[in-house]
């Protein structure tokens, strides 16, 4: 059974319940020493929980959790503390951030192929917003863990029949007949977490960063004869550039153009297995004992589950990795302020990414506030734009679809509401992938409503397909190399 309205965790009893004495001053971001000593990866059992699970089997739960425990972290607190230094860069504009990949992962997704397309698009995406920006790409994959998503209804009709709805293959399967919660799932989810960043790591280490240097890129996709000159040029600049380095030697096995860093992240959706994975271990610069989630490299909280004095974020101010915080239209501005103050009491730089969606016909209306809030609290953030979650519509044949154009308006007045309020936007935030899949309208390929039906994979939200991922590279490439030559647009 699943909970989607505010509800008491199902499995508190079998833990000792922590005390959280929570005392924040209205005009100050300092939070009770008490309450820092107190906090611990089961203290989130203390408070109302949305989007929760409820097995029917708690002993098969308990017995799936104690195994959780015991497994060996996917992550290290170095590669952690490496991912935090960098976005701190991010955030004082010395870098730009692109984070993204599937809506949901699939197990079947754990395969060579997949990964690889993913990683592919990624990496060459990242090496056209470097040329464009001159600044470096903090890269994060939504990879390696991103099972799991939140539903607006717990349940949902098919064939004329309510069931369960589908959350996440590491909840329940897609298969109509298969949607009672399954505890082993939350195994197979570190397994099939482990396995992909294992290949990652495998392939990154082992020269895979070759592919995005451009010798496979292929522009024939592109229907404006206009369009594929413009993308051509880039990609004939960057082959020139990349030549020179070779010529002088800069091609070194350690060089950038071989090897890059990609880090892994996900929603902190499925608390019981978030806190499985968190441990006390040496913080790699001062050696003080601090909790990591070892999961992953980066989570977030997602705009359904960010209650002030809820479950996720009580669980969330208490790790050291970096956070995402999803901020839409029913975000309050005084609220954004006092999740920033609970999340990251000490305002270190750049520990918060706000990955901003609002949709294209609502971003005018928000984001300006949320920014003027931000500056006003003292908090130095990451403001990263997801132009995805608020252009979602049905299509004339019934689907979830994006328009390609609703994305890049939404991407261009969120750069614009930044320059205006004194900000600037420090990265993006995109559902996409490798595959020639056919899920959003638009783009240089001008797919339409007719087409959806040719490769339309997704069981979740509609991903942009590996050209029109390059499409938005290229746009805001475009739009960086404008701002470094001349006048604004």
């Amino acid at each position: 059974m699943l909970t989607d309205s505010t509800t008491t965790n199902g499995h508190t009893d079998s833990y000792a319940k922590t005390e959280i004495i929570k005392e924040i001053d209205g005009n100050s971001s300092a939070i009770n020493e008490k309450e820092d000593k107190e906090w611990t990866p089961l203290s989130w059992r203390t408070k109302p929980i949305r989007q929760g699970v409820v097995y029917d089997d708690q002993e098969h739960l308990q017995r799936v959790l104690n195994k959780l425990q015991h497994l060996p972290p996917m992550v290290t607190p170095s590669e952690i503390h490496r991912l935090r230094s960098q976005l701190r860069q991010v955030a004082l504009n010395k870098a730009f951030l692109l984070q993204g990949g599937d809506c949901a992962e699939l197990f079947e997704y754990c395969s060579q192929e997949p990964i690889e397309s993913k990683l592919k698009v990624l990496l060459q995406m990242s090496l056209v917003l470097v040329w464009g920006s001159r600044i470096p790409v903090i890269r994060i994959a939504r990879m390696a863990g991103q099972y799991a998503k939140p539903r607006s209804s717990p349940t949902e009709k098919v064939e004329g029949k309510e069931i369960i709805s589908f959350r996440g293959d590491n909840i329940n399967g897609y298969d109509p007949s298969d949607r009672k919660p399954d505890p082993e799932r939350l195994l197979r989810a570190y397994f099939h977490s482990a396995a992909t960043l294992n290949y990652v790591r495998s392939i990154i280490g082992s020269g895979f960063a070759d592919l995005y240097r451009l010798s496979d890129w292929s522009l024939h996709h592109v229907r404006s004869d206009r369009t594929r000159q413009e993308y051509q040029t880039i990609v004939d600049r960057l082959t020139d550039s990349l030549d020179f380095m070779r010529m002088i030697g800069a091609d070194s096995p350690s060089s950038p153009l071989n090897s890059v860093d990609l880090f892994m992240s996900h929603e902190g959706l499925l608390l019981d297995y978030e806190q499985c994975l968190t441990r006390l271990l040496p913080d790699p610069e001062t050696g003080e004992k601090k909790w990591y989630n070892v999961g992953s490299h980066f989570l977030w909280v997602g705009d359904r589950t960010r209650q002030l004095d809820e479950a996720h974020v009580e669980y969330f101010r208490g790790i050291q990795n970096p956070i995402g915080i999803k901020v839409g239209p029913s975000m309050e501005s005084n609220e954004l302020q006092k999740l920033l103050d609970i999340i990251n009491p000490n305002k270190e730089i750049g520990k918060v990414t706000l990955i901003t969606r609002y949709g294209a016909d609502q971003v005018e209306k928000y984001l300006p506030g949320h920014i003027q809030a931000v500056k006003a609290s003292g908090h130095i953030v990451v403001w990263a734009c997801d132009p995805m979650h608020g252009n979602t519509r049905q299509s004339s044949s019934g689907v979830k679809t994006r328009h390609f154009n609703s994305i890049i308006e939404e991407l261009s007045k969120v750069i614009r509401i930044h320059k205006n309020n004194d900000s600037q936007m420090n990265g993006v935030h995109f559902e996409l992938t490798g595959e020639a899949v056919t899920e959003c309208i638009g783009g240089s390929m001008q797919l339409a409503d007719a087409d959806l039906a040719l490769n339309y994979k997704t069981f979740c939200d509609p991903r942009l397909n590996y050209e029109q991922s390059l499409d938005v590279a290229f746009l805001i490439a475009k739009y960086h190399e404008k701002e470094r030559s001349g006048p604004s647009l």
